[in-house]
């Protein structure tokens, strides 16, 4: 039983001075008045449902510092590429890192009140997210432009489902985005999601050079791509619109639209998904969209549409760190939520998303125990603006009544 001067359910209104037991990993009561039994009491504290990040990269953890987003995204993804290519080629060496990176990732995620994640993976060691960390879903990338990879990808997506599926592993797959995936391969994964009642991520509309690409096949990114050795000139791939793409991921159980940073400049697409909100979400990533667009995400517009919005960090090669508060703190500060939206986008929106909502996202009787625990550096009438103050630390994040981060109460 524990005790603190803040509950926030999220899905109900904050509970000052409320209560919370826990029995066998779940939650089994939530209250407001004098606890039946002892109780802990954790003083000057804000309990609230473990946080979500709904979209990021993990291998990338090991990083320091984010890679130079000077030139935007087609610059940044060819220092992606260049990253990729200059590690080990001997395959033990890069296992190691990857698995290095994903723990470190983890750690960093909990440690920063996360316990959830939806994970975007070049391949599946699922051994490198078991306990202790958030849960995860993991996002079988799938990328390629020629005949020869919407042939070999699909293989190689359902190979990794398949070790995921027998690791009890929730899973999903991804097709990367328009400007690395051909139509055939895109909509073959797609029919692998369909099949497997699988939800979906996909990243669109984050660039208007990949607009430029998809139309025309010209451009900064065909540019990138051939340097690349992706594009053949005298065999170009069949690219799809983002419009096209937001039908095909509607096609899945469930499925996110990631950035999305562009879509006001397609009302086409913006209708599309807004038709199809009933399964298809948006998942923003506030710092990460500023550091390479120069720009924050239109949530004001996502909104507008009625559309679910989600949070994540993308990754650190772009990214400071993997703060999902911080996240929320940049959309505060520009003015374009309230603490109480920001929070409500970290943890109930993010968990529809991911797909992961019968679990995650909010404070609820029958829910597992997921929670983070913060303490303000000073007593406060508002607990949403509390939880994302810069000085608030973040005391413990539990998984199912468990300790992933600090001391269990």
């Amino acid at each position: 039983m524990l005790r603190a001067s803040w509950l926030l359910p999220i899905a109900a209104s904050p509970i000052e001075g409320g209560w919370i037991r826990i029995e066998r990993g779940r939650i089994v009561a939530i209250g407001r008045r004098a606890p039946p039994g002892p109780v802990h009491d954790l003083g000057n504290a804000i309990i609230l449902p473990g946080l979500i990040n709904a979209h990021t990269h993990l291998e990338f953890s090991d990083r320091t510092a984010p890679l130079d987003p000077a030139g935007g995204l087609p610059a940044w993804i060819e220092r992606v590429v260049a990253l990729r290519r200059s590690r080990p080629a001997e395959a033990t060496h890069e296992a190691e890192r990857v698995h290095l990176a994903i723990r470190t990732g983890l750690a960093e995620s909990a440690a920063a009140g996360v316990t959830a994640i939806g994970e975007i993976a070049t391949a599946a060691p699922h051994a490198s997210y078991g306990w202790p960390g958030p849960r995860v879903r993991i996002y079988r990338e799938g990328l390629g432009l020629s005949a020869e990879a919407s042939i070999a990808a699909p293989r190689a997506v359902v190979r990794d489902l398949d070790r995921l599926g027998g690791a009890g592993v929730a899973a999903g797959i991804s097709p990367h985005a328009p400007y690395s995936v051909a139509a055939a391969l895109g909509r073959k994964l797609i029919g692998v999601a369909v099949a497997r009642s699988l939800p979906v991520a996909m990243h669109l509309a984050e660039s208007r050079d990949e607009s430029e690409l998809v139309v025309s096949g010209s451009g900064r990114f065909r540019a990138v791509l051939e340097s690349l050795g992706a594009w053949q000139p005298d065999c170009p791939p069949r690219l799809l619109a983002t419009a096209d793409w937001i039908t095909a991921l509607a096609r899945a159980p469930r499925g996110i639209v990631v950035h999305g940073t562009y879509l006001p400049d397609d009302q086409a697409a913006l209708a599309r998904l807004s038709r199809h909100r009933d399964r298809l979400a948006v998942v923003i990533c506030p710092r990460t969209t500023k550091a390479l667009a120069g720009v924050l995400p239109p949530l004001a517009t996502f909104r507008a549409a009625g559309l679910r919005v989600g949070l994540g960090t993308d990754s650190r090669a772009s990214n400071p760190d993997l703060s999902v508060l911080a996240e929320c703190r940049t959309l505060v500060d520009a003015g374009l939520a309230s603490p109480a939206e920001a929070l409500r986008l970290a943890t109930v929106e993010s968990a529809w998303a991911i797909m992961l909502e019968r679990r995650s996202g909010i404070l609820a009787a029958g829910r597992p125990a997921d929670l983070a625990i913060l303490r303000p550096a000073r007593p406060t009438a508002d607990p949403h603006e509390a939880a994302l103050a810069p000085d608030t630390a973040v005391l413990a994040t539990l998984r199912s009544g468990h300790p992933i981060h600090g001391v269990a109460p």
